[in-house]
């Protein structure tokens, strides 16, 4: 086991883990550490804790000391320092005319690199541009190319339901998300309900993923025939959502009678479950089908990707 401290550089951002090295750490200091990149100013999230040595990357490094006053003041320079940094790389930017757009600047807390965050469609020649940067800064430049997942976590916004980006609140890595998912959830698989502001898949479509699963591979599909305390039927409808199925049940008489059952109150005779593995192929069709009809602007091979 290994004692560590949670440590946050960027609102939202990931948690690394560092040793506190006998210092009395709380959930919401300041502090100041060395990584790869330099020495940085980060917040403690989560306090000191043990964890299992596969939980952790070797070697793992050391708090250098809990933020003082005057890291703090140095903290807040650095932030106006970015401020300017943007403004004189955008005009660079302008004046060598490449076709990249900048989204973030980022000092180190010690001033040793400056790194620039841009997005663009393809590889930029940005020799000069650093050229003319670092003789500006007269420090180590950095431009580091990121995709637009990140550029809309640094840049934050509102997402389709009103509220703001998850990935720029709470979210601190990108889980995987796929096609797939909104499929199994039944939603709609026109491109422009599904997607984010991004242009990718929503991640909250992966929030709830694992409970559709376990409750798909429980719930009759359509046809099968059950049993029910009021006799062998066949499924109809099945709802997800309140975990229950639609019944039409054959009486003596050959009178039908519709009923509605938990699916933890029926037992599947014949047939088979609502959860099965989707194909590629099929998703891909009906992703084109809804994108046809609703005229989507996305592109269904980018959502195709994720």
């Amino acid at each position: 086991m290994n004692t560590v401290v949670g440590i946050r550089f960027k609102k939202a951002g990931k948690i690394y883990y560092f040793d506190p090295d006998n210092l009395d750490i709380k959930q919401g200091n300041s502090v100041i550490v060395e990584t790869a990149r330099g020495i940085e100013f980060g917040e403690a999230v989560i306090g000191i804790k043990e964890v299992k040595d596969e939980e952790i990357v070797s070697p793992l490094k050391k708090v250098l000391r809990i933020a003082e006053d005057e890291d703090k003041v140095k903290d807040e320079e650095n932030k106006k320092k970015e401020k300017e940094a943007f403004s004189i790389c955008l005009e660079k930017i302008a004046h060598h005319e490449l076709p990249m757009k900048l989204i973030d600047v980022e000092y180190t807390f010690d001033n040793s690199k400056i790194i620039f965050y841009f997005v663009a469609d393809g590889r930029i020649d940005f020799r000069e541009l650093v050229k003319d940067l670092a003789a500006i800064f007269r420090t180590r430049i950095e431009l580091r190319q990121i995709g637009v997942r990140d550029e809309s976590k640094m840049i934050g916004g509102l997402g389709p339901c009103g509220r703001s980006l998850c990935c720029s609140t709470f979210l601190g890595d990108f889980e995987p998300v796929s096609i797939k998912m909104a499929k199994e959830q039944n939603l709609s698989l026109n491109p422009t309900k599904i997607s984010g502001v991004c242009g990718r898949l929503m991640c909250c479509l992966n929030y709830e993923q694992s409970t559709y699963e376990e409750i798909r591979k429980k719930t009759p599909a359509i046809g099968s025939i059950v049993k029910t305390q009021d006799g062998e039927g066949e499924v109809i409808s099945n709802n997800i959502l309140s975990e229950s199925v639609k019944v039409r049940i054959t009486g003596q008489r050959d009178d039908v009678e519709l009923k509605s059952y938990s699916i933890y109150e029926t037992e599947l005779i014949s047939g088979g479950y609502e959860y099965r593995e989707l194909t590629e192929d099929e998703i891909k069709r009906e992703l084109k089908r809804e994108a046809k009809k609703s005229e989507a602007v996305v592109e269904v091979e980018t959502l195709l990707e994720e």
